[in-house]
């Protein structure tokens, strides 16, 4: 049997916490295995215990959960971040994912729902509503990234459409037959050429580009 997905969750309602926490313990394959008040205490919890997706409210006290994105990936932190937002901070949900989230969710989201979004992140999926994907790519496209495509090699062109299906850096070497070592390069190369900051814009450019599988 497979190791059950680690989740860590971070908000400073405890009451939000004991539901998050509700919903997630009657799922075989979800371990809850800590929780945190703000996005410092997140950050130094996901340090501690390397959860695999960490479940991150944007709006806390102190550090909120856009810093404490970018404090897990200055620390080269790998876990899948997942916000948790209410429907009214969706404007605030385009800086989390340029921060690094996976993808987000709605804090009145059905259980059987936050679940599947947990699985779908820790498999490497991006979780977007299409006005959010909109407004990301809009933004691309205003900072003049529409022609960077023609500087990619097309093993790179390859590589950009797994990473927007989805794929993890294992599963493109088994599809390209490569090296994840040679898939790693090959992903921060794109990353430079078309001066994105990570997967989930990439993903996202390729998708607007028609790369996507």
């Amino acid at each position: 049997m497979a190791e059950p997905i680690k989740v860590l969750l971070v908000d400073d309602h405890q009451v939000v916490r004991r539901g998050l926490r509700t919903f997630l313990e009657v799922q075989d394959d979800i371990e809850v295995v800590g929780e945190a008040a703000d996005g410092a205490e997140g950050v130094a919890r996901a340090e501690e215990l390397r959860p695999d997706v960490v479940l991150m409210d944007i709006k806390m006290p102190g550090t909120d959960g856009i810093d404490a994105l970018r404090g897990l990936r200055e620390l080269g932190n790998r876990a899948r971040v997942l916000i948790v937002t209410s429907f009214t901070e969706q404007r605030t949900v385009v800086p989390a994912l340029r921060a690094g989230a996976a993808g987000y969710v709605y804090k009145d989201v059905d259980p059987d729902a936050l679940a599947g979004a947990i699985r779908s992140v820790h498999a490497g999926h991006i979780l977007l509503q299409p006005e959010v994907a909109d407004a990301l790519l809009s933004q691309e496209e205003s900072s003049g990234g529409h022609g960077r495509g023609s500087a990619l090699t097309e093993r790179e062109r390859e590589v950009l459409g797994l990473i927007a299906d989805g794929r993890s850096n294992r599963e493109i070497a088994r599809a390209l037959v490569l090296s994840e070592k040679t898939v790693k390069t090959h992903v921060s190369n794109i990353l430079m050429k078309l001066d994105l900051s990570d997967r989930t814009q990439a993903a996202l450019w390729a998708v607007r580009h028609g790369m996507a599988g």
